[in-house]
């Protein structure tokens, strides 16, 4: 009986957000098909986003706000294999390979502004973020074009200096969806992008039995005796941020390619929120998450996003009820994730104070 209640408390949050999934299917109503289908295009969009946030949460850098960096990597590359013409499964492999030194540099610069704010990770890298989007906006609304010669008419806006809104993928899109579909009914299942989630889940299951992995899993138990063991702190947090930063870029680009339209200014504004929350309803926290819990946070965080707008529909009257919800889903979770750290935090600190004062005394 405690086993099992252990086990319930273990993953209330997960059990709790299945049950209000169920729910949603109950009301909306919704054919199993169209469900299917629409929960099968959101896993593959985004769970590779979402494994890339693991890293860091390991290495006790907390929840990588800053991987929007890495989005914005994976978008320059998009912009310029767009202008490029690369097409289909060889253009994409050129635009990841492309966007990866980019989303190194972004990650090391990020991974050194972290370390000088370390035990504020999270705030710094969601301001990073906001940071990187105006020099972003700057760079492609007013540069290019002016100082950035760049005069493709099918990408410049014909009036004035700048990017387009929208940026029509069509060269590369469903390249790496489109290799092997298997049909079900009318839905489509991208076997070799659902291929592509599992070999980094592989990766990272094994990766985290390598010696660098040992050493992130010790820095975040504890910096300071694995700095004691002889473990470069720094370092290996720069470099997790790096891996964290390359491998959201890749994620960028496969989300991008499964839409086929990248907006231009807007496309990496959430791709941290919705992903944290994702991560964090598969039952994560800000100092642990595993493979199975991103991949779980994935799929009941969008059968959520698919089923409530028509479940709103259905018991209040109104669908615009469902998108209320569903944004308050995306942030709640994360502020009442980031609440209950700072809680456990102080408990913790005020239970090692207590038991040094009993000592000492």
């Amino acid at each position: 009986m405690n086993q099992v209640k252990r086990m319930i408390t273990k993953n209330a949050v997960p059990l709790l957000f299945a049950i209000v999934c169920l729910l949603g299917i109950y009301f909306a109503k919704m054919p199993t098909q169209f469900l299917i289908m629409e929960v099968a295009k959101r896993l593959a969009r985004n769970s590779f986003l979402v494994l890339s946030l693991i890293i860091p949460v390991v290495a006790g850098m907390g929840l990588n706000f800053g991987i929007v960096l890495g989005a914005l990597a994976g978008q320059i590359a998009l912009i310029l294999s767009t202008h490029w013409e690369w097409a289909g499964l060889g253009g994409l492999g050129l635009t990841a390979l492309l966007a990866t030194p980019l989303a190194i540099l972004f990650g090391y610069l990020a991974g050194l502004t972290l370390n000088k704010a370390k035990g504020r990770e999270m705030i710094t890298g969601m301001v990073l973020g906001f940071f990187a989007n105006g020099l972003y906006q700057f760079v492609f609304l007013f540069l290019v074009g002016t100082v950035i010669p760049f005069n493709n008419p099918r990408l410049r806006i014909s009036t004035s200096p700048g990017l387009r809104n929208t940026i029509d993928l069509k060269l590369i899109k469903g390249s790496l969806d489109g290799i092997w579909q298997i049909q079900y009914g009318f839905t489509k299942l991208p076997m070799v992008t659902f291929g592509v989630i599992a070999l980094l889940s592989v990766c990272l299951w094994f990766f985290f039995r390598t010696k660098l992995g040992q050493d992130f899993r010790a820095i975040g138990q504890d910096r300071h005796i694995a700095g004691v063991a002889g473990i470069d702190t720094n370092r290996n947090r720069v470099l997790a941020i790096i891996m964290s930063t390359v491998l959201a870029a890749w994620g960028q680009i496969i989300f991008l390619q499964n839409i086929g339209t990248l907006n231009t200014y807007n496309s990496h504004e959430q791709v941290g929120t919705f992903a944290i929350a994702a991560l964090l309803i598969g039952g994560a926290t800000v100092t642990r998450a595993t493979i199975t819990q991103a991949l779980t946070g994935t799929l009941l965080f969008h059968v959520l996003f698919v089923v409530s707008p028509m479940a709103g529909q259905a018991i209040f009257g109104s669908a615009q009820i469902g998108e209320y919800f569903r944004v308050f889903v995306a942030y709640g979770i994360i502020a009442i994730s980031l609440a209950l750290h700072a809680w456990q935090s102080k408990s913790l600190a005020k239970s090692s104070l207590e038991e040094d004062f009993s000592v000492s005394g």
